[in-house]
């Protein structure tokens, strides 16, 4: 039973390291557009925004998201980190009863 779980508290700390490693890639192309967007500042980005956007409030607006997106991907970090850790925990302890040792001495 333990090792069971142990498979399903690791494979859900992975799915959620890979979810984490792939949000940060997203966030890292999102940065490179805006630095790029609002360096060379094209006319498209404007006219796909709609009339009467100024350049000012658009680069607040995108870093306001990647500040955001950045956010939400350390609060995602925080349960990664303790799947990961409980997993190491539960497979150590499973080890421990393998070896014909209890769990408590």
């Amino acid at each position: 039973m333990e090792n069971d779980l142990e498979r399903k508290v690791r494979s859900a700390g992975v799915a959620g390291w890979w979810t984490l490693w792939i949000a940060a890639q997203v966030l890292t192309v999102q940065w490179v557009a805006y630095l790029l967007v609002v360096s060379f500042r094209p006319k498209w980005v404007r006219w796909l925004w709609g009339p009467g956007v100024t350049w000012e409030y658009l680069s607040h607006v995108w870093w306001v998201g990647i500040a955001v997106m950045k956010s939400i991907l350390l609060i995602l970090a925080i349960p990664c980190l303790w799947l990961t850790l409980w997993a190491r925990q539960l497979r150590k302890t499973s080890r421990k009863d393998v070896a014909g040792f209890t769990a408590n001495g």
